[in-house]
C-alpha cells in the first residue's frame, strides 16, 4: 500500500520502509513524526483520492537525521550596468523513513526507537568526578590572582592627585593608566629621572620622548 502525503509545500509517494529527504521538520534522530495531509492512500483501483486530504488516513515516519543540501548558486548579472551578484544556499532538509501508513482513524503502533542512555551516565559520572576539581581550581584563583597581582611602578604621594589631562598628550585613559602605576601629580613626572622614565618606558605604553615632553609641560603646571 502506498501514500501520497504533502509537507513542505510538496508532494511525496511513499510506503512503508521508504527513506527520504524531506523539507525541515522539528524531531530529533530517532524521533517519530506523522504526517496528517494525506492526499492519496491505497492500492491500485482500491485507491481513496482525498478531497482535498483523505479522512482518517495517517503516515508515520522515524526521524533519520537533520542535514543540509548540497549548495546551490545563484548568480545574476545585469548587462551594462556593472552589476553582479552571486549568493549560495543549502537548503535544511530531513531524512525520514516511513514507518506506517494508517487509514480509518486507526493509531500508530511503533513508537520511537530507544535513546541510549550509557553515554549519558558515563558524561555524569565524568561531570561528578570533575566537579570537585573544578571547585578546588575556582577556590585557587582568588589566591592566585592576589598572588599575581602586579604592584604600582611608583608609591602615589598623598594629597589631591593633580589633573593630569591638562598635559598635551595625557587623555583619559593615559591618565587612568598613570595613576594606577601611582603617578598622580605634575610634580612625580617633572622630578622622573632618567632611570624611572626608562622603567615606564618599559612596562607602559608610553615612550621616553613622549614623557620627556610631559616634563616640560608638568614643570610649568607644577610651578603656579
Amino acid at each position: 500500500m502506498f501514500a501520497v502525503i504533502k509537507t513542505g509545500g510538496k508532494q511525496y509517494r511513499v510506503a512503508a520502509e521508504d527513506v527520504l529527504k524531506i523539507e525541515k521538520i522539528a524531531g530529533d534522530a530517532g524521533e517519530m513524526v506523522e504526517f496528517g495531509e494525506v492526499l492519496m492512500v491505497g492500492e491500485g483501483a482500491d485507491a481513496t483520492v482525498g478531497a482535498p486530504f483523505v479522512d482518517g488516513a495517517l503516515v508515520t515516519a522515524e526521524v533519520v537525521e537533520q542535514g543540509r543540501a548540497r549548495k546551490v548558486i545563484a548568480f545574476k548579472k545585469r548587462r551594462r550596468q556593472n552589476s553582479k551578484r552571486s549568493r549560495g544556499h543549502r537548503q535544511h532538509l530531513t531524512t525520514v523513513r516511513i514507518a506506517e501508513i494508517l487509514t480509518g482513524g486507526a493509531k500508530p503502533t511503533k513508537k520511537a526507537a530507544a535513546k541510549k542512555p550509557a553515554a549519558k551516565a558515563e558524561t555524569k559520572v565524568e561531570e561528578k568526578a570533575e566537579a570537585p576539581k573544578a571547585a578546588e581550581k575556582k577556590a585557587e584563583k582568588p589566591v592566585e590572582a592576589a598572588e599575581t597581582a602586579a604592584a604600582p611602578l611608583f608609591t602615589a604621594p598623598e594629597g589631591e592627585a593633580d589633573k593630569l589631562t591638562k598635559i598635551k598628550g595625557i587623555g583619559p585613559v593615559a591618565e587612568r593608566q598613570l595613576n594606577e602605576q601611582g603617578i598622580t601629580t605634575y610634580a612625580q613626572i617633572a622630578a622622573l629621572t632618567d632611570e624611572e622614565i626608562a622603567t615606564v618606558d618599559e612596562n607602559m605604553p608610553f615612550s621616553a620622548d613622549q614623557i620627556r615632553d610631559w616634563q616640560a609641560q608638568a614643570k610649568e603646571l607644577a610651578a603656579k
